[in-house]
């Protein structure tokens, strides 16, 4: 099984060990293509604060941001999964997983970047701030920027298991799973319910629909389940206690659509 995840806006500061070896990253394929963001992005940091605050979409007050990208090659770099903060990866929580859980997470969790184009947990790096719709002056958009080496670099990650797809709308332009890939590929929703006058309404939740999604990667990894496609995967989360309503797709090379249904946000 293979997790895609999102990032967080707000990251963990950087480490006080060794600095980046980009060499070490996984996905090795995404090497270049790394190199040129990473690149563009600490020259322009290092060389021009207000244009850099600007091209970042950053307010007054997170120009600090600019100068932790701008000092990327020399901070001390930590576990990506230490590195990512937020709804999501506090709902996950990774640190107190045991240890088989935790070995799973490493196994399956991929989380895109903006900067790195994707990293599994346990891959160092420094904290940063790019995000994913970001568009840069020399490298450009990177969405568009990443579509081509992910196009190469994904679906041999992917292997031939299921694909559970969590990622936001931005990061899901830099890699769109297609044919056989897609279709044992699952997306997810999380949709409110409640009664309103005695009438059920349903609504997508965004705050809480981050929590949600920590949760099922939680429960899947603590429960150790090995769904083998988007059917297993459902089968898994109704055994974990979890309301999943399925619309498999309605021809080949199309992903599955889930929607998890919550009664209580929390």
């Amino acid at each position: 099984m293979l997790v895609l995840l999102p990032p967080s806006e707000g990251k963990a500061a950087s480490g006080r060990g060794a600095p980046l070896k980009p060499e070490s990253l996984s996905l090795p394929g995404l090497a270049e293509a790394r190199a040129a963001v990473l690149d563009e992005l600490v020259e322009l940091c290092a060389a021009d604060e207000a244009k850099a605050a600007q091209v970042l979409g950053l307010s007054e007050g997170l120009r600090g941001e600019v100068t932790k990208n701008a000092a990327l090659r020399t901070a001390g770099a930590r576990p990506a999964g230490e590195v990512y903060t937020g709804v999501l990866y506090d709902a996950l929580g990774l640190a107190t997983l045991d240890a088989a859980a935790r070995r799973r997470a490493r196994a399956s969790l991929l989380v895109f970047s903006g900067l790195w184009g994707a990293v599994r947990v346990g891959d160092r790096i420094p904290s940063y701030r790019c995000s994913m719709g970001v568009k840069l002056p020399g490298v450009g958009a990177l969405g568009a920027h990443w579509r081509k080496p992910m196009e190469e670099a994904l679906p041999e990650a992917a292997g031939g298991g299921l694909v559970l797809d969590l990622r936001s709308s931005a990061y899901a332009s830099a890699w769109k799973p297609k044919g056989e890939v897609a279709g044992r590929t699952a997306t997810v929703r999380v949709l409110h319910s409640q009664l309103v006058d005695g009438v059920e309404k349903r609504s997508v939740v965004s705050h809480f629909n981050k929590a949600t999604k920590g949760r099922i990667v939680r429960d899947l990894l603590v429960a150790g389940a090995r769904p083998k496609g988007p059917g297993q995967l459902v089968e898994a989360l109704r055994d974990l206690g979890h309301a999943v309503e399925v619309e498999p797709p309605t021809r080949a090379g199309r992903p599955w659509s889930l929607d998890v249904v919550v009664t209580e946000i929390h």
